[in-house]
């Protein structure tokens, strides 16, 4: 099959009951939400001469703080993960998608007593509304899809909150997010809530995994990987995006092109098998929800690809799905987890 063959996955599809929402909710990302401008900064925020305000530009729009948000709900486990860790537990109204993947052990305790506004889907618009929040923190702008029934950042808005989208989540951005944008939303989080103390630390502690995967691998050469999704018997390559940049960052050498036509407006794209063996890469790294997925991929890897080098050696790496959502803490134990796989003599 040639690259010109591969079938873009449609922006606007309907959500297939079984697709994780990290893919689903963004094949519609790019609707039209008429209160998300594009674009976003990498500047950390700004506080005024007294302290006592904040302003940062997060996807084209400029939110401004006079206060700490004392209400917040978390859109997707990863963003209540890290509102916890920053020590603002005891401000949370409302985590949603709760059942998209499960906290760590110590967060889940601290999460135990925090309203469910939803599980599975981002919460309904009344159901969020209700919750009072002056604070919203979202992986994506999909979250805030009005066409979906969820509150957009208008209603938002007109009912006192502010919606903080996560960088790599930003419609504009997510082709070329970094897994570094994630240290930009700790930065902007700990300013706006006031805990800059505690998202120093997580930085620092970022920085320094990071670091030290950087070290490790060094001028080692970068073993070929695919990256790919599978629903059923359809097989999409995921060639952008924090996904692409995460395989970058873990020492791998993408076999797809992040700037080829096929991903330029979306992450993701639909291929035949024949892809993946004209391709032969040494690894293939699969995002997962639990053991069942990881074994069902794995068996159908091993059953189609089975001359492929990834196969013939054993290299398919799982990650969490969960760990591929922008903003989230799990972007860097993905790294660690890839790289560790693709260079077991380094580490």
């Amino acid at each position: 099959m040639t690259r010109t063959e591969t079938r873009a996955v449609p922006r606007h599809r309907a959500r297939p009951r079984n697709l994780p929402t990290v893919f689903a909710a963004l094949a519609v990302m790019p609707l039209a939400l008429t209160a998300c401008g594009t674009g976003v900064t990498d500047a950390p925020a700004d506080t005024n001469a007294s302290g006592s305000a904040v302003t940062i530009t997060n996807c084209g729009r400029e939110l401004s703080f006079d206060t700490a948000p004392t209400s917040v709900v978390g859109m997707m486990p990863s963003q209540t993960e890290l509102l916890i860790r920053l020590g603002v537990g005891d401000s949370i109204v409302g985590q949603a998608q709760t059942e998209v993947s499960a906290l760590p052990d110590d967060v889940a305790d601290q999460a135990a007593d925090i309203p469910v506004l939803s599980t599975d889907v981002p919460p309904a618009r009344e159901d969020l509304l209700a919750a009072a929040p002056d604070l919203v923190v979202s992986p994506t702008e999909y979250e805030f899809t009005a066409e979906q029934g969820f509150a957009s950042i208008d209603q938002l808005e007109q009912n006192g909150a502010k919606a903080y989208v996560a960088t790599g989540g930003c419609a504009d951005r997510r082709n070329s997010a970094e897994v570094t944008d994630l240290l930009t939303d700790i930065t902007n989080l700990g300013a706006i809530l006031r805990v800059p103390d505690a998202a120093d630390q997580l930085v620092q502690d970022a920085e320094e995994r990071l670091s030290a995967v950087e070290s490790a691998i060094g001028d080692s050469p970068r073993p070929s990987v695919a990256q790919v999704f599978l629903e059923g018997e359809s097989l999409s390559a995921i060639g952008a995006g924090i996904e692409a940049d995460i395989i970058d960052t873990a020492g791998g050498a993408n076999v797809f092109d992040p700037d080829a036509p096929e991903f330029a407006e979306f992450f993701a794209a639909q291929i035949n098998p024949e892809e993946i063996v004209s391709r032969n890469p040494d690894a293939i790294v699969f995002g997962v929800r639990g053991p069942e997925e990881e074994q069902q991929t794995r068996d159908y890897l091993r059953r189609t690809f089975p001359d492929v080098p990834a196969v013939k050696d054993d290299l398919l790496i799982a990650v969490p799905s969960s760990d591929l959502f922008p903003g989230t803490l799990g972007n860097i134990d993905a790294v660690e987890t890839i790289a560790h796989a693709l260079h077991p003599d380094a580490f």
